[in-house]
């Protein structure tokens, strides 16, 4: 992974961005600290959080929390007519080839139902920075590198700094007017929103935002939602602030399969021949009030390859599965049927897939009793 490039960065600094990626520690179950240029680590088991220190050589420290993070040391001073030092922000999603645990993005925007989101932002005087949150889009089911479109919502700015490009007006979306600023950073198109004056929480629809870009003509509904993030670019000073609470959803018709799939070996035309399967299941969840998304991770515990995989499985009462990636279901609730796409359809005896979906639910996020492969029972994890 190449390090982000944030739509503060002027023209010239972006051809001279480099390449290097991130590194990955395991879900924060209490408060972890991250001090590395490029960590990151997963919250809720439904987020990224990521340091992200790509302007400076200075140190930057952020305390990740179970609903979001705060930035404890930011040594770095950036010029505040270029670009900021970095972009500490938690995220849905897939972003530089990392993606949220369970998520059913990229989603093609023709697609999406609802994309909501809640924000909290905790600020700080003496320094200047920017309260972004960004939404990504691009023309293809992008998993990897910049996408296209970047939408920014800046909530919040201290100091003289300010959005790429030039004011196109003003705008009323979701309810609150915003100056409109629009242009390129050299590597992606930016339309940014910027708040008259600070907003601290917000609960609010992505969608607003999507189909205002949509209408300026920026964007079609061919397009896809790649990612949303919430966090802060600041170009000098910043400890204190934090993103204290960080919620995201998005609700459609199906998801998308990654644009570079693993190169595996596409299933046989013949249907999988039923009693031969030696597997077992791993099921996963992350739950919220209405709502579920499940990781299913199939192994093949046999002897030999499987060339194609049909996993059944029965939801609990009131589950009903409205998305789904890296599979074909049929049945969105009651009996329901997986069955793989045409690149993960090859799993090697000792090795495995995954695939998952979203579910509503009417109170019970229990998982499915049984499962089986191929017509064979499988053990569970």
């Amino acid at each position: 992974m190449r390090r982000l490039l944030r739509a503060g960065l002027a023209a010239g600094l972006l051809a001279a961005a480099t390449v290097t990626g991130f590194a990955v520690a395991g879900p924060a179950a209490a408060d972890t600290q991250i001090c590395d240029q490029y960590g990151s680590t997963t919250i809720g088991g439904r987020y990224v959080v990521m340091n992200n220190r790509w302007g400076t050589s200075a140190q930057q420290c952020i305390n990740v929390t179970s609903t979001g993070f705060a930035i404890t040391s930011q040594q770095g001073t950036g010029n505040t007519s270029g670009a900021p030092v970095s972009y500490p922000a938690v995220y849905l999603g897939c972003h530089y080839t990392k993606c949220s645990p369970g998520t059913n993005l990229p989603i093609r925007v023709s697609d999406i139902t609802s994309a909501t989101s809640s924000i909290s932002y905790q600020y700080v005087s003496g320094a200047t920075y920017d309260a972004a949150y960004d939404i990504w889009l691009d023309p293809a089911p992008k998993t990897d590198g910049v996408s296209q479109q970047e939408i920014m919502i800046w909530f919040n700015r201290q100091g003289s700094i300010q959005p790429i490009g030039s004011v196109v007006g003003n705008a009323t979306v979701g309810g609150r007017t915003w100056q409109v600023w629009q242009g390129s950073n050299g590597s992606n198109a930016v339309v940014s929103y910027v708040a008259p004056s600070a907003i601290s929480s917000w609960s609010f629809s992505v969608l607003d935002f999507i189909r205002d870009v949509q209408n300026r003509g920026a964007i079609t509904s061919s397009w896809y939602l790649t990612s949303i993030q919430a966090g802060f670019e600041p170009w000098i000073g910043g400890a204190g602030l934090a993103v204290t609470d960080f919620a995201a959803q998005v609700n459609g018709n199906g998801g998308t399969t990654p644009s570079n799939p693993p190169s595996t070996t596409p299933p046989t035309t013949n249907p999988p021949t039923p009693g031969t399967a030696a597997c077992r299941i791993t099921y996963s969840t992350n739950t919220w009030n209405t709502g579920l998304t499940a990781n299913v991770t199939v192994a093949n515990t046999g002897s030999t390859a499987l060339n194609g995989w049909t996993l059944g499985f029965t939801l609990p009462a009131g589950q009903a599965i409205t998305s789904s990636w890296n599979a074909a279901l049929t049945g969105s609730s009651g009996a329901v049927t997986a069955r793989n796409v045409s690149w993960n359809g090859a799993i090697p005896p000792g090795g495995t897939t995954s695939f998952g979906f979203q579910a509503t639910h009417s109170g019970s996020t229990a998982a499915p009793s049984a499962f089986t492969l191929n017509g064979s029972p499988c053990t569970t994890a």
